[in-house]
């Protein structure tokens, strides 16, 4: 019995809007301790960012996060400036 190999995989551009933010949720990891929720925040925000979702401060109710060390106000604080230095770049 033999296996193939695995397909291989490019690596995504990292000025791609979608890895621009998925980068941006991962700096929050002290905070979002768990990946899944990480990656559910970023998807949410991509779709924010393209006008398909909701506002931060509202996401982070709707998505169901669990977050330590920090405030919901304040993580909504910090969301907000980093994805304003995303829409400016």
């Amino acid at each position: 019995m033999t296996t193939l190999p695995p397909p291989t995989m490019q690596k995504s551009n990292e000025n791609q809007l979608e890895k621009q933010v998925y980068n941006l949720v991962d700096e929050f990891k002290d905070y979002i301790t768990i990946p899944n929720d990480r990656y559910r925040l970023a998807y949410n925000l991509v779709k924010y960012l393209q006008g398909e979702a909701d506002i931060p401060e509202i996401l982070i109710k709707s998505t169901k996060i669990n977050f330590v060390n920090i405030s919901e106000a304040d993580l909504a604080i910090k969301l907000n400036e980093a994805l304003n230095k995303i829409k400016k770049g």
